[in-house]
């Protein structure tokens, strides 16, 4: 748990920096929210999910990999203030985690199941500009390409994992 704490430390380290610096403005509840995601959302979770499973490297780094993205999904949305604007649009993307979560339930974190769920949570990420596109949402205002292509760099984030996952999977099955 002290190691959790400290990574999560170390890594608001750079946002207290950029803030004092004033090239970013985050108020102290932006802080809270950071560290609160850190500590609960992806160190407590990578325990549990990882820790079971510490031999296999491919399916510790599939679940680092995943909690990054997701973090860094709810972070953008919550603290930086929607990734398509301020925007009732953006609670789409808890549909994006619920897809993940759902699948890893299901999966029973086994990573075969595993796999295939970060493969849907990918295809779900994807979803989201397309879906903001056709119901007219006033959020491209960086233009169509940069919203689609940030949707993309997360959906690689997602096959990524899966990747990892399935390597996991052929690894439990190849050596047992």
């Amino acid at each position: 748990m002290k190691n959790i704490i400290r990574i999560a430390g170390l890594i608001l380290l750079i946002p207290l920096v950029l803030t004092l610096l004033a090239i970013w403005q985050w108020k102290p509840g932006s802080f809270i929210l950071a560290f609160v995601l850190l500590l609960v959302g992806a160190g407590l979770t990578y325990r549990l999910l990882a820790e079971k499973r510490l031999s296999n490297k491919a399916y510790r780094f599939a679940v680092v990999v995943a909690l990054a993205a997701a973090l860094l999904l709810v972070w953008m949305n919550a603290a930086v203030g929607g990734i398509l604007g301020d925007n009732p649009a953006n609670m789409m993307y808890f549909g994006v985690l619920l897809v993940g979560c759902t699948g890893a339930a299901i999966a029973h974190l086994e990573p075969q199941g595993m796999s295939r769920a970060l493969l849907a949570t990918a295809f779900a990420v994807l979803l989201v500009p397309a879906i903001a596109l056709i119901i007219g949402t006033p959020a491209f205002d960086n233009g169509v390409a940069a919203v689609f292509g940030l949707h993309v760099f997360f959906a690689m984030l997602f096959v990524v994992s899966a990747m990892l996952f399935w390597k996991a999977a052929r690894k439990k099955y190849i050596h047992v």
